[in-house]
């Protein structure tokens, strides 16, 4: 292995350029870029399979690249499939679905052992262990062994041996998914708290968009091992960047149309575009319409621009959803609907559309 050469940013966190991946000849990823700032807290996000927890695992160290370099905190620790730092020399955080403590380790001399292997003396060690551990509300259960806590406690003690030593970088993968949803709701909200405190850079990789947008400053979604946009959980809702990455939020309908000067002509009726949709060299033609859940409310139906009739009727507690189908053919377009009243399935109702909030594509060639 030839010597790895060294770097000079020190205000970035991690810098991934070109990142690649091939398990017997195909590719899992292709040409991953992603930078965090020091401070920095990005969800990963995507389906099972996408390649993320590939891109992580390259990170760690645990997996090389076939293509690309890494540095973490300014040093070069992966370039190309010839070169790469071993796991412990990237002094890297890392906390796993499956918890990994030690079971014949006390829960504060688990936290302590990224400590005690970095030569730290003992009573210092403990010192900064039992600091953790009061961070994630476990203090006083430093002297128990791992197998007598719930699998929350358990996460806890993760979080706080990824943490003890401040490390540059954090790597979470899925830590949360063997916990039922209102736990897993609490946690997220409490590691999202805990790292802009300690002032730690992260990357949480989910599949989970609740989990994603209530940790990170930027999510990435990853699709076919590609990063397909990168932003702040609001833009990704407002703006996703293709119609993938609509469909896979699962923002709203996305609606195969045509464009025909200012119109999205529809099987329920033609919709007006906003101002600036589309671009002048793709004025008119196929095209796909996304309309968000909250860009569409019901109306009367004199004097409503889209008709629309009810399929299905969903009651969700504070609030109704209403199936819908847009014309009365096989190919109608479908969307949901948010309602505070119900509505019987066949019924015709009328729709108004907040258009600002509109997205439209040109359908691929």
């Amino acid at each position: 292995m030839r010597d790895l050469p060294t770097h000079t940013v020190t205000d970035v966190a991690l810098e991934a350029v070109g990142i690649g991946r091939s398990f017997d000849g195909k590719a899992v990823l292709e040409g991953v870029d992603l930078t965090l700032a020091a401070g920095d807290v990005v969800a990963l996000l995507g389906p099972s399979g996408c390649g993320k927890t590939t891109f992580l695992r390259i990170v760690a160290g645990l997996l090389p690249p076939s293509a690309g370099r890494i540095a973490i905190g300014g040093r070069i620790v992966a370039e190309g499939a010839e070169a790469a730092a071993p796991p412990e020399a990237r002094g890297l955080g890392m906390v796993f679905q499956d918890y990994a403590l030690w079971p014949h380790l006390s829960v504060i001399d688990n936290v302590a052992f990224p400590l005690r292997m970095r030569g730290m003396p003992r009573a210092a060690r403990r010192a900064r262990a039992q600091a953790a551990l009061e961070q994630v509300a476990l203090g006083h259960l430093a002297a128990r062994w791992p197998g007598t806590l719930s699998g929350g406690q358990q996460q806890r003690v993760a979080l706080a041996r990824a943490v003890v030593a401040e490390p540059p970088l954090v790597l979470f993968d899925e830590p949360l998914s063997n916990l039922d949803r209102e736990l897993r709701e609490s946690l997220a909200v409490e590691i999202g708290a805990l790292l802009r405190r300690l002032g730690l850079s992260a990357i949480y990789v989910t599949h989970d968009q609740a989990e994603a947008f209530t940790i990170a400053d930027r999510v990435a979604v990853m699709l076919d091992g590609r990063l397909a946009q990168i932003d702040a959980p609001e833009a990704l809702f407002a703006r996703p960047a293709t119609v993938e990455v609509a469909r896979f939020l699962n923002i709203g309908a996305v609606l195969a149309g045509r464009v025909e000067g200012a119109r999205f002509r529809l099987p329920g009726g033609d919709i007006a575009l906003p101002a600036g949709a589309l671009p002048a060299a793709a004025a008119s033609g196929p095209a796909h319409l996304l309309v968000p859940r909250t860009a569409v409310r019901p109306a009367d139906p004199g004097g409503a621009e889209l008709r629309a009739r009810v399929i299905r009727c969903q009651f969700q507690g504070d609030r109704y959803l209403l199936h819908l189908a847009l014309g009365a053919g096989d190919d109608s377009a479908h969307l949901v609907c948010p309602a505070d009243r119900p509505a019987r399935p066949g019924e015709a109702i009328g729709l108004a559309l907040n258009r600002d909030r509109l997205c439209l594509w040109p359908a691929a060639a």
